[in-house]
């Protein structure tokens, strides 16, 4: 124990509950920091330190890591601030077969850029078969094969947790799972995991989960459901059939888990409606097929038939979260734009409205199509862990989901202790060290000795979220210091401008 003669710590978090992050009950206790380190937990009354903080009646926790995020162009907006002010100290991005193309270069800008929480990045399956194949409807040759392994074996060798999936979006969606097996067995050779956005997330959920576990039974490494939900109505509670498939794998010894976030709609593109044979090749190509009445018919037809085999008989369940070329259409369904700009609003209509998108360049959606019930059932299962799928917002900037401004703040307010699906210390485990684990990220995700000082104090009673679908840009309530690397980036629920992040990449194999 310090006394008061000791040298001061640089860092004292004075009579704070501490929630571990292990799943343990709280205790009370001081934590004390060094170095951007923990390095004393326990009765530090004597102590005396550079910075104190009184944490009475506030929760002392590790700092939430989100590993489903898109938050690839954080070196444009270093502070985060969306991340930050939800308690993340740690964002994993390159998801949904999205990423930097090189990966070391990538890490390298955002290290010398600064950045307010620490970073870590899959590969995108996405990206290098762009890379090497364009956006080819068709299986890869043996040489194009050998090129996206070595793209995948580089990446991991500058730093890429494993490999990403995004298997609704093209290219990705032309690749079979013996494609995607091959190029994963390369990151599992190099001690990384496969995570997947699964080819379908409702009407066909089964086959989906069963391939997503079989890539990593197959390449032997871990694997990672991203964004687990079920999103048709027609197949709500079919999340308990598809948890009992990860039971099931994890039995067989494959280390499958998942992650959720805690709202009832999803967020993609305009272009995930579309057949994925209609988005082969650029713009221009996409154009044409949809310039041609046939082609055009056949597209309206395939795009009836998915949404109705979900329960839908219109699109409008999806809203317009941004639209660059017109920016009016933001916050909108496709159904309030159809009569806004064709005078009706039926599903003809609609489907105009999106082939008018398309054409326009895409959009970003909001897709209203999940039920509380199959939310409420996954975040019960002991190895879903807890993740926004958001990117680094602007303040002001469109109408994006309001996972990006409330996820974490939202499981701690209205799942906690409203509703009480999980209790406190099962959250804050979700939060940290479920996916610390499962990333390899070492010493992160557990309030203990040794490990980094990323912490989050959080009121326990007042903690909430305030970002809404109709008001987004809202930050939580009720999460007053944040802290990376023992530096304070968020000081009474206000950013300080510290950027004290630092690039992680996975720990060895165990």
């Amino acid at each position: 124990m310090a006394g008061a003669g000791a040298p001061p710590y640089d860092l004292l978090v004075r009579n704070g509950l501490v929630i571990d992050g292990s799943g343990a009950k709280g205790v009370r206790a001081d934590v004390a920091v060094t170095g951007g380190r923990i390095v004393r937990i326990g009765n530090l009354k004597n102590a005396q330190a550079a910075t104190t903080i009184d944490a009475a009646g506030l929760v002392v926790a590790p700092g939430f890591i989100d590993v489903h995020t898109h938050a690839d162009g954080i070196a444009k907006r270093p502070l985060a601030e969306n991340f930050i002010r939800m308690g993340v100290t740690t964002v994993v991005a390159g998801n949904c077969g999205g990423a930097a193309s090189r990966i070391g270069e990538a890490l390298a800008a955002i290290q010398a850029a600064g950045i307010a929480p620490n970073f870590a990045t899959l590969l995108g399956h996405n990206t290098v078969r762009q890379q090497v194949m364009g956006s080819a409807r068709r299986a890869p040759t043996v040489d194009e094969m050998e090129k996206m392994k070595a793209l995948v074996a580089q990446a991991m060798a500058e730093g890429a947790l494993g490999l990403s999936t995004g298997l609704q979006y093209v290219p990705g969606a032309y690749a079979d799972q013996a494609e995607i097996i091959e190029l994963t067995k390369v990151a599992a050779a190099a001690g990384g995991l496969y995570a997947s956005h699964m080819r379908n997330e409702g009407t066909d959920i089964e086959n989906a989960v069963r391939e997503t576990i079989g890539v990593g039974e197959a390449a032997r490494c871990p694997v990672q459901i991203s964004h687990l939900k079920i999103d048709s109505p027609k197949q709500w509670g079919a999340s308990a059939k598809v948890l009992a498939m990860v039971d099931q794998a994890r039995a067989r010894g494959v280390e499958v888990r998942a992650d959720q976030y805690a709202y009832t709609a999803g967020a993609s593109d305009l272009g995930i409606r579309f057949p994925a044979w209609a988005l082969e090749g650029g713009q221009a190509q996409i154009n044409a097929r949809l310039d041609e009445d046939a082609t055009w018919q056949r597209i309206k037809t395939e795009m009836k038939q998915l949404y109705g085999e979900r329960g839908f008989t219109d699109l409008s369940w999806a809203v317009v979260s941004s639209y660059k070329p017109n920016p009016s259409f933001n916050g909108l369904s496709i159904k309030q734009i159809a009569a806004k700009t064709k005078g009706a609003d039926d599903a003809e209509a609609q489907l105009e409205v999106a082939r008018e998108i398309m054409r326009g360049g895409d959009a970003q959606m909001v897709y209203h199509f999940m039920s509380e019930d199959d939310i409420e059932r996954i975040m019960r299962h002991p190895q879903v862990a807890i993740a926004s799928d958001s990117s680094v917002l602007t303040p002001g900037e469109g109408m994006p989901h309001p996972r990006g401004y409330g996820n974490n703040a939202r499981v701690l307010g209205r799942y906690v202790r409203e509703l009480k699906v999980i209790s406190l210390e099962e959250a804050v485990r979700k939060m940290t060290s479920l996916p610390a684990s499962q990333f390899r990220l070492a010493g992160r995700g557990l309030v203990k000795e040794g490990f980094a000082a990323d912490l989050v104090l959080f009121d326990p009673v007042n903690v909430a979220d305030r970002a809404t679908y109709e008001q987004p840009h809202q930050c939580p309530v009720g999460i007053p210091y944040v802290i990376v690397n023992g530096t304070i980036v968020v000081k009474n629920g206000e950013p300080t401008g510290a950027r004290p992040g630092q690039v992680l990449t996975r720990a060895p194999a165990r």
